[in-house]
């Protein structure tokens, strides 16, 4: 019988035995998401058009029309960077008062199963 993969938890953190903190794929996938929205375009080096930017985004006005943009920042984003790993079937940004929350609703390239992540203010 094969093991399932194992990634290194994202954010970095240490098990419970000393090592680094492993994750398996849903969740490795989850955290490949929150790094292509919380990071910023022009934050890494050696690819410096790699993120969306999402977290920037906090302290705008908040609109109609920013919750469209921000969909297709996402949905483009997603789509460039991550295709190979997941299929983007909707995003969704609510704006509400003083909070955003952006939803990602993709699956896995290989496995059929549909998968929802949310972000807002409290997990960014």
């Amino acid at each position: 019988m094969v093991d399932p993969p194992e990634f290194i938890d994202f954010p970095f953190a240490i098990s419970s035995l000393g090592r680094s903190a492993i994750t398996g794929d849903d969740e490795h996938v989850k955290d490949l998401i929150r790094l292509v929205l919380f990071t910023a375009p022009g934050e890494r080096v050696n690819r410096p058009e790699f993120g969306c930017g999402l977290r920037q985004l906090l302290f705008a006005p908040n609109s109609e029309a920013l919750s469209a943009a921000t969909e297709q920042l996402v949905h483009g984003s997603l789509i460039r960077w991550l295709d190979p790993v997941i299929s983007v079937q909707r995003v969704t940004v609510e704006a509400e008062e003083s909070s955003l929350s952006v939803t990602v609703v993709y699956s896995r390239r290989g496995v059929d199963e549909q998968r929802q992540v949310t972000f807002d203010q409290s997990t960014i």
